[in-house]
């Protein structure tokens, strides 16, 4: 059972994602916030699996709230927004959320998006995410280049599974390009942001991108 938390300001988007995800035999709302404050005291409290974080939000923004929760490694975040690229998204990236998602997503992509970050990957729908880590990576919001030697720490296998991953590409796609069980590029992914000291896929991906791999 996928344990959902829903931080969503507007009451009536609220219910409405609260409906599509409790219509799924395999997700449980165990939470609702209406603003990135109770969204954190949420989050410590319930431990949920996941957190569906509006980035727009009182009293503490979708951003700053993304930050903690994963900083404190309560649970894998994935915002919400009206945008499909905007200041707040590439904000979200920095503070290691697991993905975005708009929201006019339909209710079968949504829970789609659900399982795919519960499952430990964070690059949800493969042609906007590769949109987006190219203008995150070349866009003037961009933190400073990448040092190459960072890579150093890296095996040649994980550097392969970087590779893969600043192309947008999940784990079975990377199982597939570099003959391996999925089970061991998830392995390779772990360690490589373990080494990288990153919090996210979508961080790595933009680290590939940044240094051309």
């Amino acid at each position: 059972m996928i344990r959902v938390l829903v931080a969503e300001d507007q009451c009536a988007v609220r219910a409405g994602l609260v409906l599509i995800l409790r219509s799924a035999p395999d997700i449980d709302v165990v939470g609702e916030a209406s603003d990135g404050e109770q969204a954190v005291a949420l989050a410590r409290e319930l431990r949920p699996d996941l957190v569906l974080m509006d980035v727009q939000m009182p009293r503490l923004n979708g951003v700053s709230a993304t930050r903690q929760v994963v900083a404190e490694r309560l649970a894998d975040v994935l915002v919400l927004t009206t945008f499909d690229l905007d200041e707040y998204v590439f904000g979200a990236l920095r503070a290691g959320a697991a993905g975005f998602l708009l929201k006019n997503t339909d209710a079968k992509d949504l829970l789609a998006a659900v399982r795919t970050v519960a499952r430990g990957e964070g690059l949800i729908s493969p042609a906007v995410t590769r949109r987006l880590i190219a203008e995150f990576a070349a866009g003037p919001v961009r933190e400073p280049k990448a040092d190459p030697s960072v890579l150093d720490a890296l095996t040649r296998r994980e550097r392969e599974v970087l590779s893969c991953l600043g192309e947008g590409l999940s784990n079975a796609e990377i199982a597939v390009r570099l003959d391996m069980a999925e089970a061991t590029v998830k392995t390779h992914v772990s360690r490589l942001l373990g080494k990288l000291e990153l919090r996210s896929r979508v961080q790595a991906a933009v680290l590939a991108q940044e240094l051309g791999i």
